[in-house]
């Protein structure tokens, strides 16, 4: 249950969504190959929307694309395509389809755990940002993570949207200083 009376970064106050996923998703760590390819999945989609568009239609992308479930998506034909195509329930985009069958299909090649690849670049350290202008949009660590998904197979995982799943995985905490989840996590024994 969320709380009215709490301070949080300002993005995570404007929709009820919003205070739901931000109390209690955003910045939490997130592990498995399953959970980190629907991360990974979202924010692709995210790319050019607002994250509230894709949140809201969360579950309708979980069901059209089987749970995002590596091994099924890596399996996906033209009739899945096609589906995918026709169904209002998601964001109907040729390319970012495209590129969550292809990354699923990139995921089978790996050479290590999609889960270790990704945590690989979360930095030792990160300074939490006093305000909302002081969160990058691309770090060092996300421009890396980029570089080598793309050397390995991936599309349409930039450095920006490779630091938002940084940030929506707990990779960095980027709740600013005045939230009360940041206040939180200092605080903790």
């Amino acid at each position: 249950m969320t709380r009215p009376d709490l301070a949080r970064c300002p993005w995570g106050e404007s929709t009820p969504d919003y205070v739901e996923y931000h109390d209690t998703e955003w910045g939490v760590e997130l592990h498995g190959e399953t959970a980190m390819f629907e991360r990974m999945s979202l924010e692709s989609f995210q790319s050019g929307l607002s994250w509230i568009t894709i949140l809201r239609k969360r579950e309708n992308f979980r069901t059209a694309f089987a749970g995002f479930v590596p091994e099924v998506v890596a399996e996906f034909g033209s009739d899945d395509f096609d589906r995918l195509m026709a169904d209002a329930g998601i964001v109907r985009n040729r390319a970012k389809i495209n590129a969550t069958i292809n990354n699923a299909r990139a995921i089978a090649k790996l050479d290590v755990p999609l889960d270790d690849l990704l945590w690989s670049f979360a930095p030792e350290h990160h300074e939490r940002p006093a305000t909302i202008a002081d969160v990058p949009a691309v770090t060092p660590e996300s421009k890396a993570m980029a570089k080598e998904l793309k050397r390995r197979g991936f599309v349409f995982l930039g450095p920006t949207t490779c630091y938002a799943l940084m940030q929506a995985t707990g990779m960095v905490d980027d709740h600013i200083a005045t939230c009360f989840r940041a206040t939180a996590a200092s605080t903790a024994p």
